[in-house]
C-alpha cells in the first residue's frame, strides 16, 4: 500500500494532467488529479493535501483563484505551473501566497526535486526540534522566536503579532524566522532564498521581493502601521525590534 505523501494536481491539459500523474506516482507520490479548479477546491478543503500543484491558466476557476480561496483557511504549500512568456502570472501567484512555481515547458524529474524540497523544508518546519541550550539576550528561545511583539512556534506554525495571529505559508514562515533571527541585521536575497528554498535551488530575486510584499501586507491587516520588515535598495532587508 502506498503511503507516500498527498499530492493535488489540477490542469485543464490532459496530457500533462496523466503525464505529471503517472511519473509523481511512479516516483512514490499519491495523486488526485482535477482538470477544473472548481473541482478540486471543496476536496481540497476537505482531504488537505500535503502539496497542490496548480495549473495558472484554467478556464472557470483558474489558478489565481483558487489559489485565493484557498489561502482563505489553508496553508497547504502550494506550485504553480505557469508558462514561460507569463512572468506576471509567477509574480502574482507568488504574491497570492503559493510557495514556488515551475515554469512550462518542464522536466518531470524538476518538478519531483521542487516537490520533494518543499516537502523537506514544511517538515523541518513544522517538526519538533530538539531541545539546545541557548545563551545571550538575543538568542532563540527553544519554545520558539520571540522578538517584541513576534512570536514564532515551530511545533504549531503559528506566527504572532501582538497577540494576533498571521496565517503564513511555508517559505512566508522560514522568510520572517530568517529575518527574525538577528533583529537590525541586513539579510541579502540571496540568504533568504537560501533560507526559504534551500542553497541549491535556483528563483529570481523577485521572488523574494513578492513574497516580503505579501508577509508585509499580511502584518498591516494585524496592525496597519506595521513598519518593522524594512528595504535596503540593492542590498536586501531587515527586521527591526521596537
Amino acid at each position: 500500500m502506498n503511503n507516500g505523501p498527498r499530492i493535488t494536481l489540477v490542469d485543464d491539459d490532459r496530457n500533462i494532467l496523466t503525464s505529471v500523474a503517472m511519473a509523481l506516482e511512479a516516483e512514490g507520490f499519491r495523486v488526485k488529479a482535477f482538470g477544473e479548479g472548481a473541482l478540486a477546491l471543496p476536496d481540497i478543503l476537505k482531504n488537505t493535501p500535503d502539496l497542490v500543484i496548480l495549473d495558472v491558466k484554467m478556464p472557470r476557476m483558474d489558478g489565481i483563484e483558487l489559489l485565493q480561496k484557498l489561502r482563505e483557511s489553508s496553508s497547504v504549500p502550494v506550485i504553480f505551473l505557469t508558462s514561460k512568456d507569463d512572468e506576471i502570472d509567477e509574480i502574482v501567484g507568488l504574491r497570492m501566497g503559493a510557495d514556488d512555481y515551475v515554469t512550462k515547458p518542464f522536466s518531470q524529474r524538476l518538478l519531483v526535486e521542487r516537490i520533494r524540497s518543499l516537502l523537506r523544508r514544511h517538515l523541518a518546519q513544522t517538526a519538533k526540534p530538539a531541545a539546545a541550550p541557548v545563551t545571550g539576550p538575543k538568542s532563540i528561545e527553544v519554545s520558539g522566536l520571540k522578538r517584541g511583539r513576534l512570536e514564532m512556534d515551530d511545533d504549531r506554525h503559528l506566527c504572532r503579532w501582538n497577540g494576533r495571529a498571521i496565517n503564513l505559508t511555508v517559505t512566508e514562515y522560514l522568510l520572517v524566522k530568517s529575518l527574525i533571527a538577528r533583529p537590525g541585521h541586513v539579510r541579502s536575497r540571496d540568504q533568504l532564498i537560501s533560507a526559504a528554498y534551500g542553497p541549491s535551488t535556483y528563483v529570481d530575486d523577485r521572488i523574494i521581493d513578492s513574497h516580503v510584499k505579501r508577509i508585509r501586507k499580511k502584518f498591516k491587516e494585524a496592525e496597519p502601521d506595521f513598519s518593522q520588515i524594512e528595504t535596503l535598495y540593492g542590498v536586501g532587508y531587515r527586521f527591526n525590534e521596537e
